[in-house]
C-alpha cells in the first residue's frame, strides 16, 4: 500500500531526519536539531525521548549559549552491534560493527563454490555463529544481521533468487537465518548493499543523488535517490552490465554476462586481452591473464595493454553517458577490483564525457574498497530497524 502524507507518516519522516543528523553530526543541541530541519522545538523533543527510550541517542555534555548553557545530544552508535556478512564469489567476508561504523571484529571465509549449495549455506552458518559469538563476547547488544548476496535478490522477503556463484535458486535466506539466530535479518543484493556503504561511509556519504558502480568480474550499479536506494519494479534496477555498446549486440540472449560485461568487466578485459595476444601471436597469450595484469602492462607501457585500457575506457564512458543522461546523479562512485585502477580509468573517462552531455556528474573512486558491501549492511540494519522514512535534510 503506497503511504500517503498523515500523520504517522510524517512523524516518522521527522524521526528519521532527527535520527541521521544526530547520526552524521552529533554532538549536537535541540534547539539546532529544530532551527536545521524547521522543526518545532516540542517535536524535536518528543523524538529526541523517544530515541534515547531506544538507546538511540544520549546527552552528552553541554555549550555555552548565552547565559545558558544547552545539553548536546550524541548518537548512541557504539552501544549496538551489526553482523554483516558480505557472500563473495571466491570469499565469505564478515564483519562485527557498531551502528557508527566502527569495524570490530573481521572474518574472511575462503570460498570456492564447489561443494554446491548446501555446503555455502552451511558455511554462511558457521561464520554467522562465529561472528555473534565474537558480538557477545564483548556484551555488546546486536540489533540485526545484514547479508549482502550476489544475484538477484527480493530484498522484502530476503529471498535469493538466483545466486550462480553459491548455486542458490528461490532461497529464503532471510526466513532460514531469523529461525536459525532468532535475529532481525535482511538481505539485499550486493551491489545495492555496496551504494548503502558509499551513501553512509564512503568519499561522498550523505549525497542524495548518487550511483556506485562496481566494475568487478561483473558489472553493476546501485543507485540512491533522492537518499534512498531505489530498486526498481523486479528488483533489477542498476544491472548496467546489460547495456549494449552498440546496436551489434541486438538480438542476442545474454543468459550470464551482460554485453557491456563481456567487454568491460574483470572478465571482459582479460578474454579481450588474451584474444588480442592470441590475434598477435604474443608469447603472453599462453598465460593465465586477469584484469590486474592487463593494467600493470599498461602501466609498465606495453602498447597492447594500453590497447585494451583505451578500449575498456571508451565502453565505460558510453555507459555512464546513459547514466548521467538518464538519472543526473550528483556523484557516481566507481567500486570493485577493477577501479583499483582509477587512476587509468576515471580522468579519461571524464575527458570523454565532456559535451556529451548536459551535466557531467563528478566521478570519484570508492575509499571503502572490498569493505564497501559490509559497510552497506550497517546501514541496512540501521533503516530497516529504525523506521527510515527518505527526507533530503541538504539545508
Amino acid at each position: 500500500m503506497t503511504e500517503t502524507a498523515t500523520a504517522s507518516l510524517m512523524r516518522r519522516i521527522n524521526r528519521s531526519a532527527v535520527l541521521n543528523l544526530l547520526r552524521t553530526e552529533s554532538p549536537v543541541a535541540r534547539s539546532e536539531i529544530a532551527r536545521r530541519l524547521g522543526l518545532s522545538l516540542p517535536t524535536v523533543m518528543r523524538i529526541i525521548d523517544d530515541l534515547v527510550r531506544e538507546d538511540l541517542v544520549c546527552f552528552q555534555g553541554s555549550e555555552p549559549s548565552g547565559g545558558r548553557r544547552r545539553l548536546l545530544l550524541e548518537f548512541k552508535g557504539s552501544a549496538h552491534a551489526v553482523i554483516g556478512v558480505d557472500l563473495g564469489g571466491t570469499k565469505m567476508y564478515g564483519i562485527v560493527s557498531d551502528l557508527n561504523g566502527q569495524i570490530h571484529h573481521e572474518v574472511r571465509l575462503p570460498w570456492q563454490g564447489n561443494g554446491g549449495p548446501e555446503h555455502a549455506l552451511e558455511s554462511l552458518y558457521a561464520l554467522l555463529e562465529q561472528l555473534i559469538a565474537l558480538a557477545q563476547a564483548e556484551g555488546r547488544k546486536i540489533r540485526g544481521i545484514g547479508i549482502g548476496a550476489p544475484g538477484v535478490t527480493l530484498s522484502a522477503s530476503g529471498t535469493v533468487v538466483w545466486a550462480p556463484s553459491l548455486g542458490w535458486r528461490d532461497l529464503p535466506l532471510r526466513q532460514m537465518l531469523s529461525e536459525r539466530f532468532s535475529l532481525p535479518v535482511f538481505v539485499e543484493n550486493d551491489v545495492n548493499v555496496a551504494a548503502l556503504g558509499e551513501f553512509g561511509f564512503g568519499v561522498e556519504r550523505n549525497t542524495p543523488n548518487m550511483v556506485c558502480v562496481a566494475i568487478g568480474t561483473g558489472i553493476g550499479a546501485g543507485l540512491i535517490i533522492e537518499g534512498k536506494l531505489y530498486r526498481g519494479h523486479n528488483q533489477g534496477a542498476g544491472e548496467i552490465g546489460y547495456f549494449l555498446p552498440d546496436i551489434g549486440f541486438l538480438g542476442r540472449r545474454y543468459e550470464g554476462f551482460g554485453a557491456l560485461e563481456e567487454l568491460a568487466s574483470g572478465y571482459g578485459i582479460a578474454r579481450r586481452a588474451q584474444q588480442l595476444l592470441k590475434a598477435r601471436g604474443d608469447a603472453l597469450a599462453d598465460q593465465a591473464l586477469t584484469a590486474e595484469d592487463v593494467f600493470h602492462y599498461a602501466r609498465a607501457g606495453y602498447p597492447w595493454a594500453q590497447t585494451i585500457i583505451d578500449e575498456t575506457v571508451d565502453y565505460l564512458s558510453q555507459a555512464l553517458a546513459a547514466v548521467g543522461a538518464l538519472l543526473d546523479p550528483e556523484v557516481i562512485v566507481l567500486g570493485g577490483g577493477v577501479a583499483q585502477s582509477a587512476d587509468l580509468l576515471i580522468e579519461p573517462i571524464r575527458q570523454r564525457l565532456q559535451g556529451v552531455i548536459p551535466f557531467v556528474p563528478r566521478i570519484v573512486a570508492s575509499n571503502l574498497g572490498p569493505r564497501a558491501v559490509v559497510m552497506g549492511t550497517i546501514m541496512l540494519v540501521l533503516d530497516a530497524t529504525t523506521g527510515h522514512v527518505v527526507v533530503n535534510q541538504r539545508v
